[in-house]
């Protein structure tokens, strides 16, 4: 019982985070969902780091979501938000709550919990 509850709460978790970053990716690349930062746009196309990271979450996210490639998609996606948070939003502010990357944060460490359980 334990264990296909473990597997059943591991799966939702997946699916929930997959799938929220899909759509963050989505909002970047294709201006859906409010588009990148509210702005109803997408993002140009191939504009570092702003697209790459967009396509990162897209991909990343879809292939976790279905459960494809998981454990390396997680890895990747883990990593891309370990580099927006040291890069983007660290050197602001030393704290999450104070530099905005409280998202940032949550995805990497939900992602590195994916790939490693």
């Amino acid at each position: 019982m334990q264990t296909r509850l473990s597997e059943a709460t591991m799966t939702l978790f997946r699916v929930v985070i997959g799938l929220l970053f899909a759509i963050h990716g989505a909002a970047g690349l294709f201006g859906m969902f409010g588009g990148h930062r509210g702005t109803g746009a997408s993002i140009a196309v191939a504009t570092w780091p702003s697209w790459w990271a967009a396509l990162i979450q897209f991909a990343g996210g879809l292939l976790v979501l279905v459960g494809l490639g998981t454990r390396i998609a997680a890895i990747i996606c883990s990593g891309s938000m370990a580099y927006a948070y040291f890069v983007v939003h660290a050197p602001q502010a030393l704290w999450p709550l104070n530099n905005g990357g409280e998202l940032a944060a949550m995805f990497c460490w939900s992602f590195f919990l994916i790939a490693i359980l």
